[in-house]
């Protein structure tokens, strides 16, 4: 006689109730990694934006210019998948400026933004839901606030 081959439904009911709890525990942990990594195009995208600020300053005496620079702002805006960069300079000839990363909301990223001005002073305004350290002086990279 033949012994029968195969798995018993018990057995299979086992395996992905395993595989259920991993993905349980491992998913929100990828989405967490996920999320982090875009914030680094922010912080990337703000310090290439400081560069080129100062370039432009030691050639103009001042931070505002006209296009192509961002929003009256000398330098141009960095290029981002993730977020859109916005900048303030004062009035002109300006001393000062302040350039905003906002995230974008198609990339899930709408509620965070982070800033960074002439003296290099960093700060974050907002973060996304279960992350703290808004109103920060510094760029939050984790959930817990910690930069």
């Amino acid at each position: 006689m033949k012994q029968p081959r195969g798995f018993t439904l018990i057995e299979l009911m086992v395996t992905i109730a395993i595989i259920a709890f991993l993905a349980a525990i491992a998913l929100p942990s990828y989405n967490d990694y996920v999320q982090r990594s875009k914030l680094v195009e922010a912080f990337t995208g703000l310090a290439d934006f400081r560069v080129r600020m100062e370039q432009y300053y030691q050639d103009n005496r001042k931070y505002d210019g006209p296009a192509p620079g961002l929003d009256g702002c000398g330098a141009t805006a960095p290029n981002s998948k993730y977020f859109d960069f916005e900048c303030a300079p004062s009035v002109s000839p300006s001393q000062t400026y302040m350039v905003t990363a906002k995230g974008k909301a198609s990339e899930n990223l709408a509620a965070f933004n982070f800033t960074l001005n002439e003296r290099n002073d960093r700060a974050t305004t907002t973060v996304g839901t279960g992350w703290s350290g808004a109103g920060s002086a510094c760029w939050v990279r984790r959930k817990d606030g910690s930069c």
